[in-house]
């Protein structure tokens, strides 16, 4: 009877503020996140002190012929070192010197394990895995290997991991967030992602598994955010007595504060995010090093932005990216636009020190890394290489004559200055020999 008031006159958040009290006077346990279908324990409690970077996991050989056969296929900008792996597969291009250019799978186990074992040496807290709302339909399970094998080095390497629904692929009419309760419903139940075998890892926050809904708020989707289903969403994770008891995290546009520029003109945006406990302002491509004192505007969104978080009780993730560079994928997807290679240029790491420096500086307590392994917008910070395949029309972003492990030290270097064992600088750091 309680909850029934009480729902109709008050936001998700403040009813389960208001249920929690009624059940610690009736007896019964305070903390809603003690649903019998998650661990009562995790490694990883909170994401206070932790570096995260998103992982697509998309790069799947295809089951006739080979991934890139010529230079039409290429949509990536940025070539992966695969020196280390212990399975690659041949593609049609060719390096400088006339050798064969090969490529990973993400599906394959030890591609996962190499990718886990490298956040451990380097010191990365883990990953958030990219969950897209077609992999999410029942009838597509091309990711759930990924994520399989992703909980299972999570556990061995002791990173973080969590759940992150991108509703790329959401349509427009007929569709809404209903099938994402049941696909949560799957990854607890069927692969255990907040029970898994051996050390739990799932990254919690405020005591609760932390779930991340990215592409809340972006005025190129087709679809309607006040027609999709979030809130029910959000009320099954947070309420629902065996699967929810979760954290939210929104991903949302840059310029969610001010409902403008890249971001819907719709005040309901705030109402969805006012029922999250985080949220992740997506800043890629939204900054560059080409820009005189462009981190003064990327300080100032930032600090604007946690102020106007601290006022409504949200917590604040800066994202902070490498670089960008589509111009493989934009010669097909912009063919009367075609983009220049690196138009983001990543300047030897030296534009991502900016921002991470500058966001640190602002008062971050965390921070979201877009991407562990997303070469198709030149994002990627693990092993890349400076001696990419050649073709007519294809260009790569290189490394910049760093080594190809640069982005992952510089990344566990801000993890290290996040959790208070080094120093913050704002010049980019020098690697011992």
């Amino acid at each position: 009877m309680i909850y029934s008031v009480t729902k109709k006159y008050c936001s998700l958040k403040t009813c389960r503020i208001r249920i929690s009290i009624f059940l610690l006077f009736n007896g019964f346990v305070l903390s809603l996140s003690a649903s019998p279908k998650h661990a009562a324990d995790t490694n990883y409690p909170s994401y206070h002190g932790l570096v995260m970077a998103g992982y697509q996991g998309w790069f799947h050989k295809p089951e006739k012929g080979m991934m890139y056969p010529d230079e039409k296929n290429v949509r990536i900008d940025m070539w992966p070192d695969v020196s280390e792996y212990p399975e690659t597969y041949p593609t049609g291009l060719k390096h400088a010197d006339g050798s064969t250019a090969r490529f990973f799978c993400s599906s394959d186990e030890s591609t996962v394990d190499l990718h886990f074992r490298w956040m451990k040496e380097y010191g990365i807290d883990g990953v958030f895995m990219q969950r897209f709302f077609n992999a999410a339909r029942k009838d597509n399970t091309k990711g759930n290997a990924v994520i399989s094998h992703a909980f299972k080095a999570a556990s061995k390497y002791n990173r973080a991991i969590g759940i992150m629904y991108d509703l790329s692929g959401l349509k427009a009419h007929g569709e809404d967030c209903s099938s994402l309760i049941e696909d949560w419903k799957f990854l607890v139940d069927s692969l255990k992602v907040t029970n898994q075998d051996g050390a739990h890892t799932y990254i919690f926050h405020n005591g609760k598994p932390l779930v991340t809904i990215w592409g809340v708020g972006f005025p190129d989707r087709p679809y309607d955010i006040r027609d999709i289903g979030l809130k029910r969403f959000i009320d099954f994770l947070c309420n629902d007595p065996e699967y929810g008891g979760c954290s939210i995290m929104l991903g949302v546009p840059t310029y969610w504060r001010e409902l403008g520029a890249d971001c819907v003109h719709d005040p309901y945006l705030h109402e969805i995010i006012r029922e999250a406990d985080l949220i992740m302002p997506w800043m890629v491509q939204r900054f560059t090093p080409l820009l005189h004192n462009d981190m003064d505007r990327y300080r100032d969104v930032i600090l604007r932005d946690m102020s106007w978080c601290k006022e409504n009780g949200i917590e604040y993730v800066p994202c902070v990216t490498p670089g960008f560079s589509w111009h493989n994928l934009s010669r097909y997807a912009f063919p009367d636009d075609v983009k220049p290679s690196g138009s983001i240029p990543h300047q030897g790491g030296r534009f991502y020190w900016q921002q991470i420096s500058t966001a640190i500086n602002c008062g971050a307590r965390m921070l979201y890394i877009a991407m562990f392994d997303e070469v198709n917008e030149g994002t990627a910070i693990f092993k890349c290489t400076d001696n990419p395949p050649v073709g007519k029309n294809i260009q790569f972003v290189g490394m910049d004559n760093m080594p190809s492990d640069h982005y992952l030290w510089l990344t566990g270097e801000a993890s290290l200055i996040l959790k208070g064992k080094k120093s913050l600088t704002f010049t980019l750091p020098k690697r011992p020999h």
